[in-house]
């Protein structure tokens, strides 16, 4: 693995030394919202039945009020806004303002939410929300590129009110044994230059299971291409 490695750093060279000097990650984040306003339907098109599935129990999560508030962390180009129900209170964050455009062009599409704000803000620092704040938080495709689990976690657990619920859909590290977890711990140092921090192992469901829920639904799926290092996902939701 290590030799493997030192390969496609040595053929991605250029790209390590503008790593190294700091512009790769202010160019890429400029560039990287234009890559997932291409990428992101297509992956939602692989995953249409089971994001169907999951955010079909959006709803019971709704306050006393009977209308549902729903924060969304590293909300990207908005494209789970299609799955929301109708007048959701919807907050926003992502640590990338260049999204901006392509947020509102989802919700110009998208018009039965209702959005309250949109914050800049990495999911490690929500401190502009409050606690209890929201009946339910979602997260996809994005604890694979926060600095810290953990911290992300944490911060969720202080949004949530007292019986609101977690819902997440990521790609995680394969088993351990398998040639897909061979080639993610090959691919890992570089593929975040791409992936805008993305790591391809990430235990996130042993986090999932460390942090303070007082219920957990979780089920293993695998998207095409099976062949993929991106292949093995995690889905459901954890409730506080």
């Amino acid at each position: 693995v290590p030799l493997l490695q030192r390969c496609l750093q040595l053929l991605l060279l250029p790209i390590h030394v503008l790593a190294c000097l700091g512009l790769w990650d202010f160019f890429y984040k400029k560039v990287f919202p234009y890559v997932m306003a291409k990428v992101a339907p297509i992956y939602n098109h692989k995953v249409y039945k089971q994001k169907q599935e999951l955010f079909s129990n959006l709803r019971k999560f709704a306050g006393p009020s009977g209308q549902l508030t729903l924060l969304e962390i590293g909300t990207g180009t908005g494209t789970n806004f299609q799955f929301y129900p109708p007048g959701c209170r919807l907050t926003c964050t992502d640590p990338n303002p260049n999204f901006r455009k392509f947020l509102l062009k989802s919700l110009s599409e998208n018009q039965h939410l209702k959005l309250e704000r949109s914050v800049v803000a990495s999911g490690e620092d929500l401190h502009e929300l409050a606690d209890g704040a929201v009946d339910v938080v979602v997260c996809t495709l994005v604890l694979c590129s926060v600095t810290n689990i953990r911290t992300v976690l944490t911060e969720v657990l202080r949004v949530l009110r007292l019986g609101g619920a977690f819902f997440f859909l990521e790609h995680v590290a394969a088993d351990h044994s398998s040639w897909t977890y061979f080639w993610q711990k090959v691919c890992d140092p570089v593929w975040k230059y791409f992936g805008d921090g993305c790591s391809l192992s990430r235990e996130t469901q042993k986090e999932l299971e460390k942090t303070n829920f007082s219920e957990l639904n979780l089920r293993r799926i695998h998207v095409t291409p099976y062949w993929s290092p991106t292949s093995p996902h995690i889905i459901g939701y954890a409730v506080k």
